[in-house]
């Protein structure tokens, strides 16, 4: 007998990325793991299955959130009066310190994780901090929420507070080696190590080096940050002059694609040269409106991006940004193209609901492999959002809906079921 259920509603995804797909009181085939695709009758093959009637709700594919801080969480919506570098010092790094207790990190971390849960995220690319038993406490609460996640151990061994300071670029190397194998040793099944060096301007050459070898031993993927902030891609330049551009730095130590997965989170200010590189190495660009505002980093050419072929999802990039909500980070971007096409680039035309949720599912999901659509073979990620409560004088139709259910962020409140890898987890 086949392993699997059927979901009954109005569904919606993109599977390419300017185009919505709605289908009213369909139905939604989930084989094992895995997606088989969207049907106005259940084929006969999969009658056998269980159908759960979402009594007209709409169904969507999981949230994909390419770059979040589990440890920031704590005062996400708060601390928002300073630029990046400054916001680093006096509200980011003071908290991240904290986590050098493991009974404050699992109390932390717990809750993060069961927010996380309750959203409307099904997978997120997370840094930690740079304490390995903390990190470790981490993997365990998103293990045991559900959800499908990157977690990585933060390096820093120059230039953050003295207590986030590793002692060596061979100690932050040596405790990488010791969080990867406990990981491995640990055998999840959901959540999966990824290489985290905080950004440049806080690892030595001599640090990113060695993460590179450890990244090839391992054939781990990459995360970081890019380009975010002015103040930070001057001291890039004045930090490492041998650079070509800020993500060369990264590329000079096999940190930057090519042979494995990055995500870079940001690019706001990345320079002709870099785009190319990026593009050229495959670079999965995380974009954060609501970080860029709320630090004042500016607007990332997200249009530019899509048009050079870069691939491209969304992060809420908390605690820079306010909310995990990727229905809140959805309109954001579509604020931030609005006012780039305003104010920066009137030829460069913003992003459309749909454009902004396909970067939001199967753009952010690809880093993931297929994931983040309900087209056939891709792994069963979904939300049944509950929008009854919602009354209006006329009736709308499922494509307003759901537009008006992200604008209303209603992620917060109306997520009725959900489900990763076809196991419910809400």
């Amino acid at each position: 007998m086949k392993q699997g259920i059927i979901l009954k509603g109005n569904i919606c995804y993109a599977p390419e990325n300017d185009r919505l797909v709605v289908r009213e009181n369909a139905y939604v085939v989930c084989e094992g793991k895995n997606c088989r695709g969207v049907y106005e009758q259940i084929p006969q093959a999969y009658r056998t299955l269980d159908v759960i009637d979402c009594q007209g709700g709409l169904i969507l594919p999981g949230m994909i959130d390419l770059h979040i801080h589990a440890p920031q969480f704590t005062f996400s919506g708060t601390g928002m009066d300073y630029e990046l570098l400054d916001w680093l010092n006096r509200v980011a790094f003071p908290e991240e310190e904290r986590y050098a207790d493991s009974g404050y990190a699992r109390q932390a971390y717990g809750i993060f994780a069961e927010r996380m849960k309750k959203s409307a995220t099904s997978r997120a690319v997370i840094f930690a901090t740079i304490h390995t038993d903390a990190s470790l406490i981490l993997m365990d609460c998103m293990e045991e929420s559900g959800l499908v996640s990157y977690v990585g151990k933060v390096n820093m061994d120059r230039d953050g507070s003295p207590a986030l300071t590793e002692e060596s670029a061979a100690a932050s190397a040596a405790e990488t080696r010791r969080f990867i194998e406990e990981c491995i040793r640990r055998g999840y099944q959901k959540t999966r190590p990824i290489l985290t060096p905080r950004f440049v301007p806080c690892c030595t050459s001599e640090l990113m080096k060695m993460l590179g070898e450890i990244r090839r031993e391992y054939d781990l993927p990459v995360q970081s940050h890019l380009s975010e902030n002015p103040g930070e891609v001057e001291l890039v330049r004045k930090l490492e002059p041998q650079a070509a551009f800020y993500g060369d730095a990264y590329d000079r130590y096999g940190l930057f694609g090519r042979e494995g997965k990055t995500v870079m989170a940001h690019c706001v200010y990345s320079v002709p040269e870099e785009i190319e590189r990026m593009k050229q190495n495959g670079i999965w660009v995380a974009h954060c409106p609501s970080s860029n505002m709320n630090l004042t980093s500016g607007i990332a050419p997200v249009r530019h991006y899509l048009e050079q072929g870069i691939r491209v999802g969304l992060g809420s990039d908390i605690g820079g940004g306010s909310s995990e909500s990727m229905f809140k980070g959805v309109t954001e971007a579509i604020q931030n193209s609005k006012l780039y096409w305003r104010y920066v680039d009137s030829q460069a035309k913003w992003l459309t609901f749909a454009e902004a949720f396909y970067l939001a599912t199967k753009g952010g999901g690809s880093f993931f492999g297929k994931v983040g659509s309900f087209e056939d073979g891709y792994a069963f990620d979904a939300i049944v959002l509950d929008d009854s409560a919602e009354t209006y004088a006329r009736e709308l139709s499922v494509q307003d809906r759901v537009e008006k259910a992200f604008y209303r962020e209603l992620d917060k409140t109306g997520i009725a079921m959900k489900f990763v890898e076809g196991e419910r987890v809400l």
